[in-house]
Parts: C-alpha cells; sequence; structure tokens
C-alpha cells in the first residue's frame, strides 16, 4: 500500500450504487480534475462499516466545498449495497447517502490497492487522490478499527494549502494555522516558536 502514494491511482471501472440509488458503471479516472477520498470497507451489514459510511455522508458537503468527492468499495454487490441504503439506520441499514458504493465482487479492486486481506475481504484503507490521479496519502486501519473522518478533511486541507502556497504542514496542522516553508531556516523558524 505505501507503495502507492507517490504513484498514479489504480483505475477501475466498476458497477456502483450512485447518490440517486441507480445502478451505473463507475470509472475512477472519470474524477479527474477533483481530488477523491477513496475508502475501503469490509462488508455491508455489519458492524463498525455503517458508523464510518453515516460519517462520511454526514461529512459530504465539506469535502465537496474542497473540490473533493467521497466514493466507497466493499467486496459486496451493488444489489447489495442498494439493499443497505434501503434499510433504515434504526434497523441496521445505512440510509441514503449520497456518494457511489462500489461493488468489488472480483475484489481486483481491493487486490490493487493493496487491502485485500486473506483474499476475502478489505481492510479499511483510505486513498487520498489528488486532481492529476496521483495518490498523495494512504491509511490502512484492521478490522475492529474506524476511521476519523475530521483526520480524512485535515489531510485534504493540507495538501491543498501545500499545493497552493508551497509551504509544508507540520504536525497537527489545522487549516488557518502557520505552516513552514521547506527550508532549514523554515523549520528553525518554526520550532522556535512551536517547538
Amino acid at each position: 500500500m505505501c507503495e502507492l502514494v507517490t504513484k498514479e491511482a489504480p483505475d477501475f471501472t466498476a458497477q456502483a450504487v450512485m447518490p440517486d440509488n441507480t445502478f451505473a458503471e463507475l470509472k475512477l479516472s472519470s474524477y479527474r480534475g477533483k481530488y477523491v477520498v477513496l475508502f475501503f470497507y469490509p462488508l455491508d451489514f455489519t458492524f463498525v462499516c455503517p458508523s464510518e459510511i453515516i460519517a462520511f455522508d454526514k461529512a459530504l458537503g465539506r469535502f465537496k466545498e474542497k473540490n473533493a468527492e467521497v466514493i466507497s468499495v466493499s467486496v459486496d454487490s451493488h444489489f447489495t449495497h442498494l439493499a443497505w441504503k434501503n434499510t433504515p439506520r434504526e434497523k441496521g441499514g445505512i440510509g441514503n447517502v449520497q456518494y457511489p458504493m462500489v461493488a468489488d465482487l472480483g475484489k481486483n479492486i481491493a487486490r490493487s490497492y493493496g487491502v485485500l486481506v486473506n483474499d476475502s475481504i478489505a481492510l479499511r484503507g483510505l486513498f487520498l487522490i489528488d486532481k492529476d490521479g496521483i495518490i498523495r496519502h494512504a491509511l490502512i486501519n484492521d478490522l475492529p478499527l474506524g476511521r476519523n473522518v475530521d483526520e480524512a478533511l485535515r489531510v485534504l486541507d493540507a495538501l491543498q494549502f501545500t499545493e497552493q502556497h508551497g509551504e509544508v504542514c507540520p504536525a497537527n496542522w489545522r487549516e488557518g494555522e502557520e505552516a513552514m516553508k521547506p527550508t532549514a531556516d523554515g523549520v528553525a523558524g518554526y520550532l522556535a516558536k512551536h517547538g
């Protein structure tokens, strides 16, 4: 997985349930020009997964404000995705999430991103892809460990800041905070103030 950072995101075309609950072929490379938060989760109708899927859905407006699209992938079929969307949240469903849910029945997408475990299900992989289709950030959690959506937004902010300003973002940087010039003097100055 870490080998993918700085490289072009493996492209794929697969069936997906779209925000309006229709089925369509989704081609990752058709999202060029936008940032993409591509995240994998193990299975529909499970336990940690709905908390993540709903959390990404609740934050979707914040991602879209930053020219970012969210796409989820699991090894379930698009029919199972739709059934899960059509199940009310109070009955274990996820409700009408508003980003595409990709079906990876053949497990080839998970395999190409290095998140397939025991040739059966995907670990909780998250990939931040820039406007040119390059993976700039990757994170993989084991099955019982849910992700932090705010951290995904923070890393997206940091990437966009560095692209716009040419500065680098130190540990725990948040939008609106001071960054560093990518020089020895810039780092020394920052550490003298914040060290």
